[in-house]
This record gives structure tokens, C-alpha cells and sequence, in this order.
């Protein structure tokens, strides 16, 4: 049941975009949370996320089941049936988590959570994914929300650093989901998503994915300019050196392996920098 749930929920999305969300409110300069404030920002970006990812799956029934990968979704195989009593319950999940943080923290990152929410669920999810190529790169700005989200719950005031790491965020989405895209390139041709591997072929989309990666790396540097430290410009390098490596060999060779290491290495890019931004501010601030 908890599989089901966890699959439904799109938990491992949810997770990191509340792990952004933390790392951004332990950052931001201002009065230490409490513990009430930390629990409550990393439940309400965790369960807001997870009412997306449910909306998504409700509504894209008919993809996920001509795909290997998401065949096994819930809505999908019958285990929960699609229904108007789910799309109360997705509501309700994002009135709980929107509503929390506007109780607890304040209405800024309440608002912010909202929007992470909605630009997945609506603008992604309805809007843009089955009509254009750019449907990752805006619908990607949720995972930005959750790191406003975390800012503002410091400070509503948004500093340098967190709108620095809300871009990096923004940037880090198209490169991470255009190396799986490049790796799934045929499911995507088969359903009729126009990503972007799809539209311009695999080859052309890992050159898309080196030049934004580049501006990544670039942009999470620019944080130690702004007061973070050594161990945050070390983390920022190593992790964005090796995410850059594995994209060069995509470009060299855009094969489905190829691709899919590069898709790791994004997770080990933005593992490495929120490590070391906690760290920096915790040893150094």
C-alpha cells in the first residue's frame, strides 16, 4: 500500500524539492526556525509536491500507460480507481500543505508553495506538456518555488543567495530531465510528447544539455560572491565539474546509457551543492 502511495505521490520529487526547500530556509540570514517551523515547511513542500505529482498521474492516464516506465503507476493498473473523490483528496493534500504554512510560517511561503504546486499540476502537467517543447523548462520553475518557499520563510524579503540557488534550480530541471528525455527518446516519439529530444533529435538536445549545464555550474558558483564560503564553492565545483564530464560524453555519444549517467550525475550535482551549502553555513556562517 505505502508503494502505492509513495508511486501515486511522486515521493522521490517531492523529497527533493523538500530537501531545497530546507536547505534554502537553514541559508537565508534571520531568526533560527523553530522546530514547529522546519517540520511544518518540510511537510507542507512534501505533501503540496505530492498533490501534484497525484494530479499528474490523474490526468495523464492515457500516456502513462502506452510507457514502459509508468505503466505500473496506480490510476494505471486499477488500484485506484480515477474519480471525483481523488481529485478532492488531491485538493485536499494541497490545502493542507498551502493552508500549514500560511498558519505557521507566513503568507509569502505559503504562496510560494502554491505556485510550485501549480506550476507542475497546471502549467506543466495541462498546459504545456503534450503542445511544446518548453513544457520542462517553465513547468521546472516548481522546483524554484520550493526554494523561495524555504527563503521566505526566514526572510520574505528573498536574498541574493536564495534567488541565486531558486535559478540554479530553474536551470538544473531541463538538464536533468533532458538527459532522461534523451534516454527515453522512443517513448516519448511513440506517445507524441513533444520533448525536446523528439523535436530536434538526441544528438542537438545533448548540445542543448552541455550549454545549459554550463550556465548551471556558472550560476551555483555565483553564491560565493555573495557570502557563502570555500566549502560551498568546493561542493559547487566538484559537483558541477562532474555533471559537466558526463554531459560531454552524452554529446560524444547520446546513447540511452550514455544519457542515463548523465542523469545520475545530475543528482549527484545538486546532492553535492545542497551538502555543501548546509555545511558551509553550519561550520563557516
Amino acid at each position: 500500500m505505502f508503494s502505492q502511495i509513495s508511486n501515486l505521490l511522486k515521493l522521490r520529487i517531492g523529497v527533493v524539492m523538500m530537501l531545497t526547500a530546507l536547505v534554502a530556509m537553514v541559508i537565508t540570514p534571520g531568526p533560527r526556525p523553530s522546530a514547529l517551523e522546519i517540520l511544518v515547511l518540510a511537510f507542507a513542500v512534501l505533501i503540496s509536491a505530492g498533490s501534484a505529482g497525484a494530479f499528474n498521474q490523474y490526468f495523464e492516464v492515457d500516456i502513462d500507460r502506452r510507457v514502459a516506465r509508468t505503466c505500473n503507476r496506480p490510476f494505471v493498473t486499477g488500484y485506484f480507481q480515477r474519480g471525483p473523490m481523488w481529485l478532492g483528496i488531491i485538493l485536499l493534500l494541497l490545502v493542507a500543505g498551502v493552508g500549514s504554512a500560511a498558519l505557521v510560517l507566513n503568507l509569502p511561503a505559503a504562496f510560494y508553495i502554491f505556485l510550485g504546486a501549480f506550476f507542475y499540476a497546471i502549467v506543466y502537467t495541462v498546459w504545456l506538456k503534450r503542445r511544446s517543447w518548453t513544457n520542462i523548462v517553465i513547468g521546472g520553475a516548481s522546483g524554484s518555488f520550493a526554494v523561495l518557499a524555504g527563503a521566505a520563510a526566514v526572510d520574505p524579503g528573498i536574498g541574493p543567495v536564495a534567488i541565486m540557488l531558486a535559478l540554479v534550480l530553474f536551470l538544473w530541471t531541463p538538464s536533468h530531465f533532458w538527459s532522461l528525455a534523451i534516454a527515453k527518446s522512443k517513448d516519448y516519439q511513440r506517445t507524441g510528447i513533444p520533448m525536446l529530444p523528439v523535436i530536434i533529435g538526441n544528438q542537438r538536445c545533448a548540445q542543448v544539455v552541455l550549454i545549459n549545464t554550463l550556465m548551471l555550474v556558472a550560476i551555483s558558483i555565483m553564491p560565493f560572491f555573495s557570502g557563502m564560503g570555500w566549502i560551498y564553492l568546493a561542493a559547487a565545483a566538484v559537483g558541477g565539474g562532474f555533471f559537466i564530464y558526463h554531459n560531454i560524453l552524452m554529446v560524444l555519444d547520446p546513447s540511452p546509457r550514455v544519457a542515463m549517467k548523465s542523469f545520475f550525475a545530475s543528482l549527484v550535482q545538486l546532492v553535492l551543492l545542497l551538502i555543501g551549502a548546509v555545511v558551509d553555513v553550519l561550520l563557516l556562517g
